[in-house]
């Protein structure tokens, strides 16, 4: 039985399975800091307030949002999460790596 140049090797849809995995973990901790970079630009209280409800949260949750302490904590937050999100992310240009062709 001669092998064809079609044939693949046993382990290659393994190896395309974790590359999506990989490329999903990589996606969530790009989206993670870029949402805490926007937060460490915004430096002031009243400017996140500002831009949270600019970006449609609500006022009341948006000041609970503010005081939370730590950056890494912001960057899990809902009320970030929703106003910062990853359809949003790809309107300013942040191109998915599940979804990039070469």
């Amino acid at each position: 039985m001669t092998k064809s140049k079609t044939d693949k090797p046993q382990g290659v849809k393994y190896l395309i399975g974790s590359v999506k995995t990989l490329y999903k973990k990589l996606d969530s901790k790009i989206c993670y800091r870029i949402r805490m970079c926007n937060w460490k630009h915004w430096k002031a209280p009243q400017n996140r307030v500002k831009n949270l409800t600019k970006l449609g949260i609500l006022s009341w949750s948006a000041w609970k949002s503010v005081y939370l302490k730590g950056y890494a904590k912001l960057g899990y937050c809902r009320d970030v999460y929703m106003a910062v999100s990853n359809d949003r992310l790809a309107s300013f240009g942040l191109i998915s790596m599940l979804n990039y062709k070469c």
